[in-house]
């Protein structure tokens, strides 16, 4: 069970390794909205929308692990999906027409979830906070680029994936101490039980369209270190 945190603030000059899709702006409602539209433009006449749905999910996972996170690797995962589940061949029309679901992910603009801008100016008085996500680099420092936030952070660290071996390294190379580390993110599976596994406290902040393959039950924290649950981004300042 997560939790609950109790409003007591942290000394100052603790290290904060914050999240930034669905934790600091918008990311999974965009790509849902472009699920919904391909399922919509599948219209499959065996599966329903949740049967279409796992299996899109089934190659997600699939093409994450060989090609890894971002729009390059979701554009492919719809069409091998489309491929999968229709009897006809994919036309070049039908092939652009699959792909425009991804684009429109790219399309958007960054839409900051609330207080956070202003949270993280506060927050970066007292502390050190460090930007940590996944994906495709590119596309990542690209969104921090547009978001404006980029200023608030001392370090920015794009992985390919976050488990506990990265989260140790990690805290290796920016010389992190475990018992004034936290990890801060909305995703149990890639921000609060790897960062409990390498000796790390976190902070839970839950968001309502976390991606179904970020779901999993949280572990409990190693000894010694502590787990927060936050309704809020801005909630951060009562503590830190």
């Amino acid at each position: 069970m997560v939790r609950k945190a109790h409003p007591v603030r942290h000394p100052a000059n603790q290290t904060l390794l914050i999240d930034a899709d669905d934790t600091l702006w918008e990311n999974n409602i965009y790509f849902e909205r472009a699920i919904a539209s391909f399922i919509s433009y599948l219209d499959h006449r065996v599966y329903n929308a949740e049967q279409v749905r796992e299996r899109l999910n089934c190659v997600e996972r699939a093409t994450i692990a060989s090609r890894g996170y971002g729009l390059t690797s979701f554009r492919q995962s719809l069409v091998t999906c489309f491929e999968q589940l229709t009897d006809r061949p994919i036309t070049p029309d039908k092939h652009d027409r699959i792909v425009s679901f991804a684009q429109s992910i790219a399309n958007q603009e960054i839409e900051l979830l609330p207080h956070v801008s202003e949270t993280l100016t506060e927050l970066a008085t007292r502390h050190r906070l460090i930007l940590v996500t996944k994906g495709d680099h590119a596309e990542q420092t690209d969104k921090l680029r547009r978001s404006g936030l980029a200023p608030h952070f001392s370090a920015v660290e794009v992985l390919p994936e976050k488990h506990n071996a990265a989260y140790r390294s990690l805290s290796a190379h920016h010389g992190c101490e475990a018992n004034t580390t936290w990890m801060i993110g909305n995703s149990p599976k890639s921000d609060i039980n790897p960062a409990f596994a390498a000796g790390l406290n976190a902070i839970f902040i839950p968001h309502d369209f976390t991606w179904a393959l970020e779901h999993e039950n949280i572990d409990h924290p190693p000894a010694g270190r502590h787990l927060l649950e936050l309704a809020h981004f801005a909630d951060l300042t009562r503590h830190f």
